[in-house]
């Protein structure tokens, strides 16, 4: 079993991922956003699943920075901008086979597992 985690290395959430799934001596496959951003065609695999909007993190500090709170965008204009922006995305985000998780989902990672 071999799970792929995006995330950035200073998220908590995703260090709290790795660390899961590394407790449990599952291999994983990293993508750090910041050094490779993920593409708009990976996006959109976690998009078609969960839609665009679970994919942002309006609470996040960067979304206030930018100024995009109250944006409005469609769902292949915020795409574009999480492949170019990571920090507007909520993470982790999980794969493993066909299954897809975004933020933290401990619960559904031990399903995975069997642990």
């Amino acid at each position: 079993m071999e799970v792929q985690v995006f995330g950035r290395k200073k998220c908590a959430a995703t260090r709290k991922a790795l660390r899961f799934f590394a407790e449990r001596r599952v291999r994983t496959h990293f993508s750090d956003l910041e050094v490779r951003a993920a593409s708009p065609g990976e996006l959109r695999r976690f998009a078609q699943r969960f839609g665009v909007e679970a994919l942002l993190d309006r609470e996040g500090r960067h979304f206030a920075e930018r100024g995009l709170r109250a944006a409005r965008h469609g769902d292949e204009a915020w795409l574009q901008r999480l492949a170019d922006d990571p920090a507007l995305l909520r993470t982790p985000l999980v794969r493993w086979q066909q299954r897809l998780t975004i933020g933290p989902a401990e619960v559904e990672w031990r399903a995975w597992v069997g642990r």
